[in-house]
């Protein structure tokens, strides 16, 4: 497999630290708010990339933290009256709502900044001793300048950099480069004691300390939305490398921005949505579909009218299982596995192996349907059938897709319309058989007449 690695701007082939395991740390919400469909996409795509990697024999180790202190957490307790922990409990478990409602699955391990401040303390303690960061005024400052490579992720020069930087009025910093790795305490805000004073850690330091306790102090993955190169990752890298003496990850892997209806997402703009707020209208399937559908590191647009074309494809997806369910329980015994299923498979694999162009293995997935209709019109045999629809969902579900399982359960005034209307076209009243079924559609029943029989769904 080759990734696009943002640290060398090239295609690289995927080799680990350790044969067989690959070491992922993905940089997680902060636990404030609900999150928005911005924060949806790092979590459909890699929670893809660890099923991917997984599917392909790999043992993965996948990390992703919450960030569970911070100055929104702490602006929103004081808005609401209430304990920072209390917020971000709060909002971790409306995370797992969308999170699993996208199908997101479980990371390996979930650590929480405030769970991790020893972790992060020691690190610290180790860049003051060896230099690189400083003590002032309560807080703990990172020497920036200190650190030859700083800039090598985001290909930037020191100078650029340096020009971008807030220039601080005060002489707490050595330089406006510098960034802070430890925060004294300041008035009605939570703390925890250290050697340089009350205080709680920067927002940088979190993630060197978490993933080198988690995951150790070189990994093969770090990922991550593209606004996160700089500073966020840029930071963890200088943080990390000098804390450690080595490489602090092998590939550094960004998903795209996500505009909506072609303009930049803003809360300014008044184009800011939650993933609550669109899986209340359109359901959650349709957000993950949209996620992964274009080459992740290719820029999304949000729209309604793009939301209701993956509510389509994923309409057309269902309809494929259901009809292949509904085949094989009245398929003639017999059949052989096709051969295009093999063919299929491997230019999945082709497309993912080639920097997770999930795009291009979901239009695979789309031909492989295609010909399984076919086969399905033509009255394949059983067993071709059941390799069919093992083949066609061991593909959706290295995507995630297609976890919604229809609801088999009719109550009897529904089985007994059903059936009254299947004696009215045996008695060739077809006026009965007509008002029954219309009867079934205000119901949420959708019939749909076979040559094995009625099929029905719901609406």
């Amino acid at each position: 497999m080759k990734i696009y690695n943002t640290l060398t701007r090239t295609k690289d082939e995927l080799k680990t630290v350790d044969e067989g395991q690959v070491k992922i740390y993905a940089c997680g919400p902060t636990v404030y708010n609900y999150i928005h469909i911005g924060n949806a996409r790092p979590l459909c795509v890699f929670d893809v990339l660890r099923r991917y990697l997984e599917w392909r024999g790999l043992d993965v180790r996948f990390v992703q933290n919450f960030t569970d202190i911070d100055d929104k957490l702490i602006k929103k307790a004081n808005e609401e009256g209430i304990t920072v922990p209390e917020v971000a409990e709060r909002y971790i478990k409306e995370f797992w709502v969308d999170a699993k409602g996208m199908n997101i699955r479980e990371a390996t391990v979930h650590p929480r900044a405030t769970e991790n401040i020893d972790a992060i303390i020691g690190i610290i303690t180790e860049l003051i001793e060896k230099g690189y960061a400083y003590p002032s005024n309560g807080d703990v400052y990172f020497r920036a300048k200190k650190f030859r490579e700083y800039g090598k992720l985001s290909h930037q020069p020191l100078e650029d950099l340096e020009a971008g930087a807030r220039i601080d009025v005060t002489d707490i910093k050595e330089d406006p480069m510098d960034f802070c790795l430890w925060k004294g305490a300041k008035p009605g805000e939570p703390f925890w004691e250290s050697p340089w004073g009350n205080g709680r850690p920067g927002w940088h330091i979190e993630c060197s300390a978490m993933a080198g306790r988690y995951l150790g102090k070189t990994i093969d993955i770090h990922c991550g939305g593209q606004d996160l190169v700089f500073p966020h990752h840029e930071n963890e890298i200088a943080q990390s490398e000098c804390a450690n003496g080595c490489d602090f990850s092998h590939y550094w892997m960004h998903n795209g921005y996500i505009n909506v209806d072609n303009r930049k997402m803003s809360k300014s703009l008044n184009n800011f949505f939650t993933v609550r707020e669109v899986a209340e209208k359109f359901g959650y399937e349709p957000i993950r579909y949209i996620m992964i559908s274009s080459q992740y590191r290719s820029p999304i647009n949000y729209s309604v009218e793009i939301i209701e074309q993956a509510k389509n494809s994923l309409d057309r997806l269902y309809r494929c299982r259901e009809g292949l369910e509904f085949a094989i329980q009245h398929a003639a015994e017999g059949g052989e596995v096709p051969g295009f299923l093999e063919e299929y498979k491997q230019k999945f694999i082709e497309a993912m192996d080639d920097d997770l162009n999930t795009a291009d293995a979901l239009g695979e997935v789309f031909q492989m349907v295609r010909d399984i209709n076919k086969l399905v019109a033509e009255n394949a045999g059983k067993a071709t059938l059941e390799a069919c629809l093992k083949g066609f969902m061991e593909l959706c579900d290295v995507l995630g897709l297609l976890y919604v399982q229809k609801d088999d359960s009719l109550n009897a005034e529904v089985e007994g319309l059903i059936a009254e209307r299947t004696a009215a076209k045996k008695a060739k009243d077809f006026a009965k058989a007509d008002a029954i079924r219309q009867q079934l559609s205000d119901m949420g029943i959708i019939l749909e007449d076979t040559r094995e029989g009625t099929k029905w769904s719901r609406k």
